[in-house]
């Protein structure tokens, strides 16, 4: 569903299982690798609601190779792949946004192609090129993806969401 009435755009997504949640995030991916402008994707969800499962998705259909795991302690991991690098933060364990500042996060999350884990903790830190994901578990043990964007078009986020868009 599009929700035009603004402009930003908004796409919901309903995957059934954590191999979908990662194929969604593989479609993104590939996307990314013809995108040409900076992007960063904001992933807001509880506790076990699929942000690693999509962020491993993403970074597979963005052409990453190596094993990714969500960056809870490290803070930060860098993949470097053919079409550009990808920076994947988890601020779950941050409390302060000067915390965020010691580790160069807005070096790292401007002009660049980035992924933030628990990004709704840190809303005002982020660049202005934002793609909010946010990921609900549902009682049937699916997940629902809502996808907030003034960067994409409805068509693109139609494209990238494909059979796992929720149509009115």
């Amino acid at each position: 569903m599009i929700d035009n009435n603004t402009m930003t755009q908004c796409l919901h997504c309903c995957t059934a299982t954590v191999t979908d949640t990662e194929q969604l995030g593989y479609q993104l991916g590939k996307f990314l690798k013809t995108f040409s402008k900076p992007l960063c994707m904001a992933l807001v969800g509880d506790l076990g609601t699929g942000k690693t499962h999509f962020s491993q998705g993403v970074a597979r259909g963005f052409g990453v190779t190596d094993e990714v795991t969500s960056p809870t302690f490290a803070l930060m991991n860098t993949y470097d792949t053919e079409a550009g690098t990808l920076y994947h933060f988890d601020v779950y364990r941050l409390d302060d946004v000067y915390e965020l500042e010691n580790i160069g996060f807005s070096e790292f999350t401007e002009d660049t192609l980035s992924l933030v884990e628990w990004a709704d903790k840190f809303p005002d830190a982020l660049p202005l090129e934002v793609l909010w994901i946010t990921l609900t578990a549902q009682a049937d043990g699916s997940r629902l993806s809502v996808w907030q964007t003034s960067e994409l078009t409805e068509a693109e986020l139609l494209q990238i969401g494909g059979q796992y868009v929720l149509r009115d």
